[in-house]
């Protein structure tokens, strides 16, 4: 699987993130692979509109819109103050039969977050973030063993992201034991998404 955070970036905003989303959703169901967009509030009735795929919020919000999926949570752009609040927005996401993929910046957090039982869980270091030229893949595959033993140990599945860009990354983070990764830059900025997303989706086979 393959989550595309949109973040506040203009080509993931309005107009272009119901594009952005139609061209998800075309690979998607030419390659079977599961593509689930990660967008803005205020896109989300456009983007439900005009999509057949599951699409998730990238942060918490006051009012949830209807016929969301799911919800990101403590990403490096939102993250949450404190643990207390992070367990407060993941009750509420439960509350309203939203799917979680909580972050997490280190095996220390990581091993906290998997405790509240999301959907999913992610390992996500900063330092990679936004990278066109390095992933957490090449830079840290044994810290990705490592989150991944965590996240077996809970039962949970495990997401990787920072600086994914290539069908190598995918492949390597598979193998390593995650089932999925999680990108922005890499897609939401491309000059040509459908072929980073292709390219992508090649690691899964």
């Amino acid at each position: 699987m393959i989550f595309v955070n949109y973040k506040n970036y203009e080509e993931g905003t309005g107009e272009n993130a119901v594009s952005l989303t139609k061209i998800l959703e075309s690979v998607a169901h030419e390659t079977q692979i599961k593509i689930i967009p990660s967008v803005q509030n205020v896109d989300t009735e456009s983007i439900l509109a005009s999509t057949s795929l599951e699409v998730w919020l990238q942060k918490p919000e006051e009012i949830l819109p209807s016929g969301i999926s799911g919800m990101f949570l403590n990403h490096s752009m939102y993250k949450v103050e404190n643990f207390d609040d992070l367990y407060a927005a993941h009750e509420k996401a439960i509350a309203a039969n939203l799917k979680t993929l909580i972050f997490a910046a280190d095996l220390d957090e990581l091993k906290k977050i998997a405790a509240l039982s999301p959907t999913y869980i992610a390992y996500e270091p900063p330092s990679l973030i936004g990278s066109t030229t390095t992933s957490v893949a090449q830079a840290e595959p044994e810290i990705i063993s490592q989150a991944v033993e965590i996240a077996r140990s809970f039962g949970l599945p495990l997401v990787v992201g920072a600086g994914i860009h290539s069908q190598e990354d995918v492949r390597k983070s598979l193998e390593l034991g995650a089932v999925g990764v999680a990108v922005a830059t890499d897609i939401v900025k491309a000059e040509d998404p459908r072929k980073e997303l292709l390219d992508l989706v090649e690691g899964f086979k």
